[in-house]
C-alpha cells in the first residue's frame, strides 16, 4: 500500500469514469407514456360500430331495390303483351266505327247479333287488361300533357283555353305509373292562354 491509499481508504482508488458508467440508466419506456389500452379499446369500438351502420344501411337500401324490382317485374311483366292487345282492340274498334248507322237501325237480327259479339270482345279485352293494371286515360277537355299525350295536330278554337286537348285520334293506355301507349289527340289553338298555378309555376 501506498501513502495515498493509506490516507483515502480503499474506494479513493476507483477512477471517476468507472463510477458514472456503473450508475444505472432509466429504461426508455419511463421517458414516454405508453398507449391507454382503454383508449384502445374505446377508438376500435367505434371503428367497428361505424363499420356497422354502413353495412346496415348498404343491407337496407339492396332490400329496397329488391323489393322495388320485384314489384315493378310483376306490375310491368305484361307490358309487352298488353301493347299487342291494345293493337287488337283498335282494329276492333274500328270495325264498330266503320259500320254505317243505317246499317245499325236496319234491325236485321244476324247482323245486330254480329256487333254485340264484337262489341262483347272488346268490352272484355279492355276489362282483362284493366285487371293487370291496364288503364285507359281520358284526356279530351284536359290541358295537353306531353308526358301521356302526343299532338297530331292543332284545331282553331277560340272558345277553350290554349292547349286544351280537343279531339282524341287514338286512345292511350297506362300500366301501373307508366304510360303503356300515349294518347293521340288534337289540342285547340287559339283560345285564351291559361295562367299556370304556383305548383306550375317555376322557382325563380
Amino acid at each position: 500500500m501506498t501513502d495515498e491509499t493509506n490516507k483515502n481508504g480503499p474506494e479513493a482508488a476507483v477512477p471517476e469514469e468507472n463510477v458514472k458508467a456503473a450508475a444505472p440508466e432509466k429504461p426508455e419506456a419511463e421517458t414516454s407514456a405508453a398507449p391507454d389500452p382503454l383508449e384502445l379499446a374505446k377508438a376500435e369500438n367505434a371503428e367497428l360500430r361505424d363499420r356497422y351502420l354502413r353495412l346496415a344501411a348498404e343491407m337496407d337500401n339492396l332490400r329496397r331495390r329488391t323489393e322495388r324490382d320485384v314489384r315493378d317485374a310483376k306490375a310491368y311483366a305484361v307490358a309487352g303483351f298488353a301493347r299487342d292487345m291494345l293493337a287488337v282492340s283498335d282494329n276492333l274498334r274500328r270495325a264498330l266505327e266503320a259500320i254505317p248507322a243505317e246499317a245499325r237501325e236496319s234491325g236485321d237480327a244476324g247482323f245486330a247479333a254480329l256487333i254485340e259479339g264484337v262489341e262483347m270482345t272488346e268490352r272484355s279485352m279492355l276489362a282483362a287488361l284493366e285487371r293487370h293494371g291496364v288503364k285507359k286515360l281520358e284526356p279530351a277537355g284536359q290541358k295537353f300533357d306531353p308526358n301521356f299525350h302526343q299532338a297530331m295536330f292543332e284545331v282553331p278554337n277560340s272558345e277553350v283555353p290554349n292547349n286544351t286537348v280537343v279531339q282524341v285520334v287514338q286512345a292511350g293506355y297506362t300500366i301501373g305509373e307508366r304510360v303503356l301507349r300515349p294518347a293521340m289527340v288534337g289540342v285547340a289553338k287559339g283560345g285564351p292562354k291559361v295562367v299556370p298555378t304556383e305548383s306550375e309555376t317555376p322557382a325563380g
